[in-house]
């Protein structure tokens, strides 16, 4: 027997043991063990039910419900995913389930939660949609109080900067701090006193738009937790008039969410998890919103898995880049550690300037005001 054909047979032997799921057991096959028995856990609660030995069904436990819909997403890609989900709505009353005060009581609301309840939005039943509308809101007002207040202290602090003037005109504009320290090499000793060859000042304050920023958020299924975040980020964003905010959500379509900022709720709602990546046509979309690239940073949240035309991906975010966008891709934008990603992609637009790594919620107001000051951002991506 060939190795090939050796190998051919344990990969049969193995879906047989998927399709027979607890009936292998009795077989000479054996039944599925390791990751396939933890897959044919999932398959069974959801189609078992008739014949020897089935287990089946979630019953009504929230814990068990929760977790389950946590391990679709995780065995499964996404057009499967949406597949059983809507299988759950129908064969086990999922719909109903989340509808029940008891089942969102026993579980702990956190982004993944939230991830899930997005997914499922399209075929939840009107009073399961207002009771995950109001666990997202839980959540979201839970990630507002950590970092609302740290983005918009780190976002104003870099406006300022950019907008100090570096010849102030009188001395309530001079920076006098700025201006001794960037003059010690003028010291006098015997006056002991510093001569300024340059003032370094405040400037006056600006008013109106100063910065454009374009958030392009990829809603395939992979990235669900960075959604949630970037939705956060994007209202607050949003908020501050200094700033010309852009969110834009996309997989294989785009949807322009900027309208729905006022509410990070109604953005997430609007997104639509599932679905394949087409990151030239978001970038191509994003392209035509920009009018002032020097002044504006696209931040593209993406794991790169391009389903669209990689090559026209890659040369138009080149020339994004060469028109004086700063354009930033993260590859997750979650907590969850090393993120999935196309490290091809990833390597191609690395040489061409544009950075590409991974962020964590707590790193991102940083970053965001190192990206409006046009400073290094070497210090924000792993080595």
């Amino acid at each position: 027997m060939t190795e090939e054909s050796g190998a051919g047979r344990a990969e049969n032997d193995r879906r047989w043991r998927l399709v027979l799921g607890a009936e292998a057991d009795a077989g000479e096959r054996g039944g599925p063990a390791g990751r396939d028995g933890q897959i044919d856990g999932v398959l069974e609660a959801l189609y078992g039910g008739g014949g020897r030995g089935r287990r089946g069904g979630l019953q009504a436990s929230a814990p068990q419900v929760a977790r389950w819909l946590g391990d679709v997403r995780a065995f499964f890609p996404s057009p499967v995913v949406a597949v059983m989900q809507r299988d759950a709505v129908e064969r086990l009353d999922l719909g109903r389930l989340l509808a029940e005060p008891e089942l969102l009581d026993a579980v702990e609301p956190d982004v993944h939660l939230v991830a899930t309840l997005l997914s499922l939005n399209a075929v939840l039943p009107d009073r399961a949609r207002e009771s995950a509308r109001a666990v997202v809101r839980e959540v979201v007002a839970e990630i507002e109080a950590r970092l609302e207040e740290r983005t918009r202290s780190m976002v104003r602090g870099a406006l300022d900067r950019t907008a100090r003037a570096g010849r102030p005109r009188r001395p309530a504009e001079v920076d006098w701090d700025r201006t001794v320290r960037g003059n010690l090499r003028h010291y006098l000793p015997e006056q002991r006193t510093v001569v300024p060859e340059r003032l370094a000042g405040f400037g006056r304050k600006q008013r109106g738009v100063r910065r454009d920023v374009v958030l392009c958020v990829d809603q395939s299924g992979s990235m669900a937790a960075s959604v949630v975040y970037a939705g956060v980020f994007g209202a607050v964003l949003g908020s501050m008039a200094s700033l010309r905010t852009s969110f834009v959500a996309f997989d294989t379509e785009v949807a322009d969410l900027t309208g729905l900022l006022h509410d990070p709720v109604e953005v997430l709602f609007g997104t639509q998890l599932g679905g394949g990546t087409d990151v030239n046509r978001a970038l191509a979309y994003a392209q035509g919103l920009i009018t002032r690239p020097s002044e504006t940073v696209l931040v593209l949240v993406s794991d790169l898995f391009e389903g669209g035309d990689r090559e026209d991906m890659l040369r138009r975010a080149a020339a994004l880049a060469r028109s004086g966008v700063l354009v930033i891709v993260l590859l997750a934008l979650s907590d969850d550690g090393a993120p999935a990603y196309d490290h091809e992609n990833a390597a191609a637009l690395a040489a061409l300037g544009i950075p590409a790594f991974a962020c964590t919620p707590a790193a991102f107001p940083d970053l965001m005001a190192a990206a409006l000051e046009r400073r290094d951002l070497a210090p924000f991506i792993p080595g």
